[in-house]
């Protein structure tokens, strides 16, 4: 069984992150982890830092848990490398990391989390934060 997560640096990222574990510990589940940029990661606040990668696979590795961290920087758009790891990992379940938005910025900007849910051939599990 495979659980795909969504991760970028923030509190709803961080809140995915913890319940992709919890999903993949019950099920004793790989947890494939993605953090996408579509090119410019020196400016990019989505792409996580090498030290944040490292404290992640440390995190994962101290709770026996097994997994794959995939970093694409093909500018290709996030939903689209989640999506694209769903597929290829056969996912059981996509947990993605929900911000609240004005029905303004969700009409100019999209949603890549609505593009998730609404795109996945397996379940999703949106969570938000704290």
């Amino acid at each position: 069984m495979t659980v795909v997560v969504g991760y970028v640096p923030t509190p709803e990222g961080e809140a995915a992150l913890t319940q992709a574990i919890t999903e993949a510990r019950k099920s004793n589940s790989t947890l494939v982890l993605i953090n996408s940029s579509k090119g410019e990661t020196t400016v990019d606040t989505r792409f996580a830092q090498d030290r944040d990668i490292q404290d992640i696979e440390q995190r994962l590795a101290s709770q026996g848990i097994q997994y794959l961290v995939k970093r694409p920087v093909r500018g290709h758009d996030a939903a689209a490398e989640v999506l694209d790891a769903a597929e290829e990992h056969n996912a059981d379940l996509i947990v993605i990391g929900l911000r609240r938005r004005t029905p303004v910025g969700k009409l100019i900007m999209g949603s890549t989390s609505q593009r998730i849910l609404l795109e996945a051939d397996c379940p999703v599990l949106a969570v938000k934060a704290d």
